[in-house]
């Protein structure tokens, strides 16, 4: 069995889907990407179109109704003036958009999408996604699209209704670039007949990077935090949280557990490291280095289920990386699994002022007190 790997799912900006789309045959409106005011006022120019939207090109939904820091108030603007898109442009590219999915301060636009607008006599939501209940993709459609497809979930959960039928084109592009989802919002219909997607999103198997390299290739990282872009070049999973003990784990659904059982003691979590399944000694001292390299951990928690995983290279990677950092925060770890009697006297005989957990209840309560004891 091959190691398995922890993967982040790429996203695609609106105009890098939009793009694979009308390659494969699937209408959407003429459109130029910009990367400075100058770029959009020529490419509204270009577009000779009656009506523009500027479109600020960024992966968090809600742009519509976002704020930048600029003071200019959404993402998304209507003009039939190219000389407006370049004074908009200016206010969007390089400044912050916050939206109810961003951070308080926002995420940084890099480019914007210069499209021509089209009329809409109808608009409806669709997307096609992978279902683990079906065992395989099913289309997601309701009759109300737009900005609030979330709102209409809620409040008319009989509008969202999953069909048979599939949109032939969009489901051929699905099974193509193995997408786990392709969203469409609004999908719509113009006063002349044309169905269009006026609003793309796309989600990909990471799994299917070895035959979607071009694809792949396209991974816009300038959304990401640093310390994320530098864990994902070691297989490392970095999420930051907002406390002080740090959680190096393996898996997702252990992560989250590990995060959980902190919190019920009392602690509060500054972030998860996932090593993911095939590890080696120098991810775990990676891993260490990108947890200590945060000012706000006060104390690290290692909780290991050794399936996969070898108990005993978690060890190892743990010993070099507390002497070769000469690690200053306390440190509580929890093994089981693989190889942990092995682990667990290498842990032992070391030196180290490492405290042992026998379970995760015992780790998180070890945990929370040595921050405790400061």
């Amino acid at each position: 069995v091959p190691p398995v790997a922890c993967r982040r799912w790429l996203n695609l900006q609106e105009y890098q889907s939009k793009k694979l789309m009308s390659d494969n045959g699937v209408r959407v409106q003429r459109f130029f990407v910009a990367s400075t005011a100058r770029e959009a006022l020529e490419a509204a120019k270009r577009l000779n179109a009656k009506e523009i939207v500027l479109k600020a090109q960024i992966l968090a939904g809600g742009r519509g109704k976002g704020v930048f820091n600029s003071g200019l108030k959404g993402g998304v603007h209507l003009t039939k003036d190219p000389k407006v898109v370049g004074q908009l442009a200016k206010q969007m590219i390089g400044y912050n958009l916050a939206t109810k999915q961003t951070s308080k301060e926002g995420v940084k636009v890099n480019k914007v999408m210069v499209a021509e607008a089209l009329d809409i006599s109808r608009e409806t939501y669709l997307a096609i996604l992978m279902d683990r209940s079906c065992n395989g993709p099913v289309l997601v459609g309701s009759p109300q699209g737009g900005v609030d497809i979330e709102e209409v979930a809620a409040s008319n959960p009989e509008l969202i209704f999953k069909a048979a039928d599939q949109i032939k084109k969009l489901y051929n592009l699905f099974l193509k670039i193995d997408a786990t989802q392709v969203e469409v919002n609004p999908f719509g219909e113009t006063p002349e007949g044309q169905v269009v997607c006026f609003d793309a999103k796309i989600n990909f198997d990471d799994n299917a990077e070895f035959r979607q390299k071009d694809i792949f290739a396209l991974d816009d990282k300038s959304e990401n935090e640093p310390i994320e872009n530098e864990a994902a070049r070691y297989d490392l999973k970095y999420i930051g949280l907002d406390g002080n003990i740090a959680c190096f784990v393996n898996g997702a659904g252990l992560a989250m557990a590990t995060c959980d059982i902190i919190f019920l003691n009392g602690g509060k979590p500054a972030n998860f490291l996932d090593l993911g399944g095939g590890v080696k000694e120098a991810q775990v001292y990676q891993a260490f280095k990108l947890l200590t390299s945060d000012p706000k951990v006060e104390a690290i928690l290692v909780n290991i289920f050794g399936g996969i995983v070898n108990c005993a290279i978690i060890a190892n990677g743990i010993t070099k990386a507390c002497r070769e950092l000469e690690l200053k925060v306390p440190l509580v770890v929890r093994l089981e699994g693989t190889n942990v009697q092995e682990a667990q006297n290498i842990l032992r005989n070391s030196g180290l002022p490492i405290t042992a957990a026998v379970d995760l209840e015992d780790a998180a309560k070890k945990a929370v007190a040595s921050v405790a004891k400061k």
